[in-house]
């Protein structure tokens, strides 16, 4: 009585999965509240208490002197915006429903879905999240520019895309050993407040430490996006190819082994 057995042409099958994702993704952005205002608003709040935290901190250490000439909470926010979309993607992915979840015994839902209704859900939110902070700061204080608006944007989509593409091994990795993963994802979010860049400029560091930040993909596209919103900063040691790259094989690497570990996961094995 699980079979899904019902024929279908190619389009009526690629639009009944545009659905599911459509209302799975509708589900993961109600999963953690039950209005989805609250969900937006406690987002936004948390951006800009980053804000708040990052610009104190950096008017303290004297470091507000590093920064690109130009609007100065831009310079903040264009750092906090991609650190906080890459890290809350890679969460909501890494977290989605797995070969063994209950879900999956409801056909035609499968592990494709729910990583992309997840990584979906996180995108929504941040990008409304960004697009009321962005009008408030307008409205309230005006000065919003950018050098080439698209490719911000770009990178924006780029961070969350990478955050995605190292969801997805993750979750694929994480029925072979759950606490191991966790403490790999701990580490690496924890890593990113300091290795993705996002109080610094790449073209102002010493040679010595660009190592510790250009193997993070947030990096380059937090720099890159810095490219395209000031018109007095050019990056010289980031690239726009190399995320790309990176989100490509770790995305290519997390299917397969999703695919590998969803032949052979049992709900057995969390079993207690």
């Amino acid at each position: 009585m699980f079979q899904y057995s019902s024929k279908q042409n190619g389009i009526s099958a690629a639009l009944n999965v545009l659905r599911l994702i459509f209302h799975n993704t509708v589900r993961h952005v109600r999963k953690s509240h039950g209005s989805p205002v609250m969900g937006l608003i406690t987002n936004i709040s948390q951006a800009i208490i980053l804000v708040a935290i990052f610009s104190f901190m950096m008017n303290i250490l004297g470091m507000r002197r590093s920064a690109v000439r130009g609007d100065f909470i831009l310079f903040i926010m264009s750092g906090i915006f991609l650190f906080l979309t890459h890290n809350k993607t890679l969460a909501q992915v890494s977290g989605a429903e797995s070969g063994t979840s209950p879900m999956m015994q409801h056909a035609p839902m499968n592990t494709a879905i729910s990583i992309t209704s997840a990584a979906l859900s996180a995108l929504y939110i941040q990008f409304l999240s960004v697009v009321v902070i962005l009008t408030v700061y307008q409205l309230g204080w005006g000065g919003v520019e950018f050098q080439y608006l698209p490719g911000a944007f770009g990178m924006f989509i780029l961070a969350w895309f990478s955050g995605a593409a190292i969801g997805t091994v993750l979750l694929a990795a994480k029925p072979w050993a759950p606490e191991l993963v966790k403490i790999i994802q701990t580490l690496y979010t924890r890593a990113n407040m300091f290795t993705s860049g996002k109080m610094f400029l790449a073209n102002t560091m010493p040679g010595f430490m660009l190592s510790f930040f250009t193997w993070n993909p947030l990096f380059h596209t937090i720099d890159q996006a810095r490219g395209y919103t000031f018109v007095n900063y050019n990056p010289h040691y980031s690239s726009p190819i190399y995320p790309i790259v990176f989100s490509l094989v770790f995305l290519t690497i997390g299917l397969l082994a999703e695919f590998f570990t969803r032949k052979r996961a049992s709900a057995s094995w969390s079993a207690r």
